[in-house]
């Protein structure tokens, strides 16, 4: 294979961590442009593929009949041709409590654009850290991509806690659709928040003071909040705390993850915290939603555009990865940190 052959990405650009992996992949299948990465998870404390990857690059070229050439734990470097994007049943188990929602966000945008319907189950971990959990991919960033023409249901069949994982998700991917972005540049305005408390294999207080805490935080703030508390099943102890913010034209969700040491009140005040932070900046996406969306926005015609609470580097990064793809510009007006303006321009 010669160097015209195929989209050279440095893995340690950026914030130089997984979502290089998974957005070149995305892209690669979605283009059909073969793809090399070299500095695989470069800026990571412990660089290349690990297991939670390595599923996603499976995943990938499974969906695809493509082929991966240095896919294994550890790679630095990774060759990547993608063949045709098929719809059909497919099951994936990260086989740890790797992320399971990473793993298929990694499929959604190409199985959605595959012309069928397809179904996929993913194991591994539901709510764990640094990644999605469930309840925000379900109530947050599906309902989302679904104005943007990507229709997914998912259920949560098994709960999955680091470090012991376990859990598993449904999807069915259906369809390409209409679409309707713009009104995601709109200021947020809050109709009501919604959450649980939820714990596994840890004494009912704990999920009564997380509760407690966030009604009584956002009480304060004049928010009546909806808490509903869950005690679920599930391979070793966790507990975690779900806001939605429920807008006119959007959605918002904020979480936090309970650990060994880490009282109650911590956990529910990171997830107050942050929702409260969300609704001072009166963005239409949260900091979270606004590094997901943009691969949707830039495989649809026409400037779009969006408000988000914070200009995170995970959205720099991602930005820069889906322009060296597709013939589109992003504009970001705001600085790191802060919030901020995004604009998809075709070029």
């Amino acid at each position: 294979m010669s160097a015209q052959d195929f989209i050279v990405m440095d893995g340690a650009y950026g914030e130089g961590g997984g979502q290089i992996v998974r957005t070149s992949l995305s892209l690669a299948m979605i283009t059909g442009r073969a793809l090399k990465l070299v500095n695989v998870r470069g800026n990571r404390r412990k660089p290349g593929l690990r297991q939670q990857h390595l599923t996603a690059v499976q995943a990938c070229a499974s969906v695809c009949r493509g082929r991966a050439v240095g896919a294994e734990l550890g790679a630095r470097e990774l060759y990547f041709t993608p063949g045709e994007v098929r719809p059909g049943k497919y099951s994936f188990g990260i086989g740890t409590a790797g992320a399971a929602t990473l793993v298929l966000q990694t499929v959604l945008l190409p199985l959605s654009k595959a012309g069928g319907e397809s179904r996929v189950v993913v194991s591994g971990g539901t709510h764990v850290p640094w990644s999605p959990p469930f309840h925000y991919l379900a109530e947050i960033f599906l309902p989302t991509i679904e104005r943007l023409g990507c229709r997914v249901g998912v259920s949560l069949t098994r709960w999955g806690w680091y470090p012991k994982g376990g859990g598993e998700i449904q999807a069915a991917v259906k369809r390409s659709s209409s679409f309707e972005p713009g009104l995601l540049n709109q200021p947020f305005e809050l109709k009501r928040v919604t959450g649980i408390s939820a714990s596994s294999q840890l004494p009912e207080h704990v999920r009564l003071r997380q509760k407690r805490r966030l009604q009584s935080r956002l009480w304060k703030a004049g928010i009546e909040a909806e808490i509903m508390l869950v005690e679920v099943p599930a391979m070793n102890p966790g507990s975690f705390v779900f806001l939605c913010a429920q807008g006119r034209e959007s959605v918002a969700g904020f979480s936090s993850l309970g650990a060994r040491g880490k009282p109650a009140e911590q956990v529910a005040d990171e997830a107050a915290d942050t929702l409260l932070r969300f609704l001072d900046s009166r963005a239409a996406l949260d900091r979270h939603l606004a590094d997901q969306v943009v691969i949707y926005l830039a495989t649809i015609l026409g400037k779009q555009a969006f408000t988000t609470s914070n200009i995170t580097r995970h959205l720099l990064t991602n930005v820069w990865v889906i322009e060296q793809f597709l013939p589109v510009r992003f504009e970001i007006e705001g600085g790191l940190g802060g919030v901020g303006r995004v604009t998809k321009h075709d070029k």
